[in-house]
């Protein structure tokens, strides 16, 4: 499922605490946007449309919650990253954010124990 930058913003407030109504995602979303309760709105009938949330009404509003898993959306939107960028293959991101000095002491000793962890499955 595609989603745009602007509608992940309002599914990170989806999947953070749910039901909200669009007057909640809009106060959620107040200091780190600027967008108006319109822009909000059509962002989250946006997501109704591709069935990424669900609305269920409660009197005179509608709240709303995520249908999409955010780990189903990660996974979706990483393998395509790879798969754009680097054919497909992890090796090459990790190699790319080596050469550009972008990995901390911590990541590689993170990257180090998966890698252990993954020689210690059975196959």
């Amino acid at each position: 499922m595609q989603i745009s930058e602007a509608e992940s913003v309002v599914m990170d407030v989806l999947w953070q605490r749910h039901p909200r109504s669009a007057e909640e995602v809009v106060a959620a979303l107040a200091d780190s946007q600027s967008w108006q309760e319109p822009t909000v709105k059509t962002l989250l009938n946006r997501l109704l449309n591709k069935g990424a949330i669900r609305a269920e009404k409660e009197g005179r509003r509608y709240l709303y919650a995520p249908v999409l898993k955010r780990e189903d959306w990660v996974l979706e939107e990483s393998q395509g990253l790879l798969e754009r960028l680097f054919g497909g293959r992890v090796a090459p991101l990790v190699a790319h954010f080596s050469e550009h000095r972008k990995l901390s002491r911590k990541d590689i000793a993170e990257l180090r124990k998966l890698l252990e962890d993954l020689d210690d499955e059975p196959r």
